[in-house]
């Protein structure tokens, strides 16, 4: 299991959404907000290990190499992914919903492939990781949320930085599966 790649997986899939984030820091307490990203990171990747781990069962690696293209989709698919408007009350709903409405399809696309490869308890350890990292981060944004240049910054420069890293999880993938190995056997 590559932990390098995990981490800029999440942190890729994540990054507009660490933006959202600091609004929603500075509308809801910190424990709501806390709670509804946790509950939205663990339904998408559950969802992507479960759906990763049938594929895997039924396919050959090499033929999984053909996930990684989904995240290369996703960065050059022009459409901003803004968070839908919740009327609901609670500030833990509000932040689910708009993680799975702002992440879900990222998430479900760089998280598919990574994910397909390891075993369950390599999964729990993910699982642990990215617990421990989100909660980090959320203290993290939390406490920078009042500084103007990291607002700017992250407005100026977040969307390229992100579709740059779906670009490299996807070739990363199309590599580390064999399929390109596989293709080029072919010749």
């Amino acid at each position: 299991m590559n932990w390098l790649l995990i981490l800029i997986t999440f942190l890729g899939v994540n990054l507009d959404f660490f933006f959202i984030l600091l609004f929603l820091l500075k509308k809801y307490d910190l424990k709501s907000v806390t709670v509804g990203y946790l509950i939205g990171l663990w339904v998408l990747l559950l969802l992507s290990f479960n759906v990763g781990q049938i594929l895997a069962h039924f396919l050959p690696e090499w033929i999984l190499g053909l996930l990684g293209f989904l995240p290369i989709y996703m960065a050059l698919k022009d459409e901003d992914e803004d968070a839908k408007e919740v009327s609901h009350k609670s500030p833990v709903v509000i932040t689910l919903v708009t993680y799975l409405s702002v992440c879900a399809g990222c998430n479900l696309a760089l998280f598919l492939p990574v994910l397909s490869s390891i075993d369950t308890i390599q999964f729990i350890q993910v699982i642990l990781m990215l617990t421990v990292l989100s909660i980090l981060i959320i203290f993290i944004i939390k406490s920078i949320g009042q500084v103007k240049v990291v607002n700017s910054l992250m407005e100026k420069y977040g969307e390229i930085l992100t579709k740059l890293v779906y670009i490299c999880v996807g070739v990363y993938v199309l590599f580390d599966s064999g399929l390109v190995a596989h293709i080029i056997s072919w010749f």
